[in-house]
């Protein structure tokens, strides 16, 4: 995930993950971030107030690093843009902060987690497109 995006989604401030691409797995992922910033958004005041609750910035967001670990349940489909909100295959609504932390476009997908949590040691690890396994040992 590119930053600050995949900080935000692992302390909480995104409820949802969003992708262009619906996936069929389900069970444990780790959250990578990308050694890209997005600079335009690290910029925005809202996302800056976000980060520094946690005492990050974009100076200081970690790169190349899984980050944290979190179980993928669901993933759902956006089917109608609202204006501000989204409405999700199963009826659900998603606005506020979610909203603003995401890409829902109607037709792209809301990946569903539980259980995310912060690693407390970041892992150095090289990324790559899509979904893929990595070795702790």
């Amino acid at each position: 995930m590119i930053q600050p995006w995949a900080t935000l989604f692992i302390l909480n401030e995104a409820q949802y993950e969003t992708r262009t691409w619906k996936t069929n797995y389900r069970g444990s992922l780790a959250i990578h971030t990308s050694k890209k910033i997005d600079n335009s958004v690290c910029n925005n005041e809202n996302i800056q107030c976000l980060l520094s609750k946690h005492g990050f910035n974009k100076e200081n967001l970690p790169k190349g690093m899984i980050i944290g670990v979190c179980n993928l349940i669901n993933c759902l489909k956006v089917t109608e843009d609202a204006q501000g909100c989204v409405v999700l295959e199963d009826g659900r609504i998603v606005s506020g902060n979610d909203y603003l932390l995401g890409d829902f476009r109607v037709g792209n997908y809301v990946w569903e987690v539980s259980n995310k949590e912060m690693l407390i040691n970041f892992i150095p690890a090289k990324g790559k497109l899509g979904l893929w396994e990595y070795d702790l040992n």
